[in-house]
């Protein structure tokens, strides 16, 4: 047998794996179950898109050794941090050759650099696989992780806005009244109304919500209507405060329920193209595509904003408002001051009611 190439990893002792715990089928399926419940949906569909393009990655880049190892080489690693870390449109060597084939698959969009977070988050989905399976990872290695470091500095960029324009209170008056009447208008009404005035809730939190999460006793008498998220991306579930929707904003989605018949079951339904209420849940990728609509209903181009729009354009108007931080914070869960800070600070100093204290 040919003798195997001396490699980066040859060089210093491999990473090995923890003693493997000794279980037994019932306790492999449980410790499985286990991890599919304490893994949030949108993290194990993310898990399997990087799975998808590491495996074909490697299976081009290395044919001699085509499936992923366990732990896998620093080689491997290092190669993948330098592939994923430069411009190769005018790459003709192997490196080059490897991304237009994924690019044709489907699995990359571009020759151009990867943006920072997309390294990162491959890396983190790749080391999670290995603590899955007891072993340490080879981007732990010191040269591994330094190369990594200069990657992240080499391609740093401004960091791009979710939204290009936060949705602040005229212009969600704006799409709300693009919405029209009907079934599905006012469902996307109510959508709007209350991921904008609960907060600023993201896509997901949105689309989680089952009819026993949102409390009617108080609206008949007080107008109001109280809101127990399951959980959201800074908080676990049975630990998320409740939420108070006021005003409009609970007349939209009352009007939602009762027109609806929803009694249980998901709050936010998809709807036919008959205008027949569906029984399944809305998916986040609905909520994108509802406000990209009534963007472009309303006059407006359908990269104005996206739905992230709602969260920045609540902090935003609190901002404009003179909302103390702490109160906005209450209501958006923000877990970091620092970060929903970003928010007041966007405000033009000019529209800052600050600066009107003496008149």
């Amino acid at each position: 047998m040919k003798p195997r190439p001396k490699t980066l990893s040859a060089t210093r002792e491999s990473p090995l794996p923890y003693p493997v715990p000794r279980l037994d089928a019932e306790d492999r399926e449980a410790l499985n179950d286990l991890y599919a419940r304490g893994t949030p949906e949108n993290t194990r569909r993310a898990y399997e898109r990087d799975l998808i393009y590491l495996s074909a990655w490697k299976k081009m880049r290395f044919a001699d050794e085509p499936a992923l190892a366990w732990p896998e080489s620093e080689d491997v690693a290092l190669r993948f941090i330098l592939d994923h870390s430069r411009d190769l449109s005018n790459d003709a060597r192997k490196a080059g050759e490897v991304a237009r084939a994924l690019i044709a698959m489907g699995l990359r969009k571009s020759l151009s650099c990867p943006a920072p977070s997309t390294l990162d988050r491959r890396i983190a989905s790749w080391r999670a696989f290995h603590r899955m399976r007891n072993f340490a990872s080879p981007f732990e290695a010191p040269l591994v992780r330094q190369a990594r470091a200069k990657a992240r500095k080499a391609a740093a960029r401004p960091p791009a806005p979710k939204s290009a324009h936060p949705i602040t209170r005229d212009l969600l008056l704006q799409l709300a009244e693009a919405a029209g009447p009907g079934l599905r208008g006012i469902r996307d009404r109510a959508i709007l109304m209350l991921g904008w005035a609960s907060g600023g809730r993201r896509r997901s939190e949105i689309v989680s919500l089952d009819r026993g999460d949102i409390d009617l006793e108080a609206f008949d008498a007080s107008g109001i209507v109280w809101i127990q998220l399951p959980s959201t991306k800074t908080t676990d579930a049975g630990n998320t405060p409740k939420l108070v929707l006021k005003g409009r904003a609970a007349r939209a989605l009352v009007a939602w329920i009762d027109a609806a018949e929803i009694e249980d079951g998901p709050l936010f339904r998809r709807i036919t193209r008959t205008g027949a209420l569906g029984k399944k849940r809305l998916s986040d990728a609905a909520v994108n595509q509802i406000v990209k609509r009534l963007l472009e209903d309303s006059g407006l181009d359908r990269s104005f904003a996206s739905p992230h729009g709602l969260r920045s354009g609540f902090l935003t108007q609190a901002a404009l408002a003179g909302t103390p931080l702490p109160s906005a914070m209450r209501l958006s869960l923000h877990r970091s001051p620092i970060q929903a800070q970003k928010y007041y600070d966007d405000v033009d100093v000019a529209e800052n009611p600050a600066s009107e204290l003496l008149d």
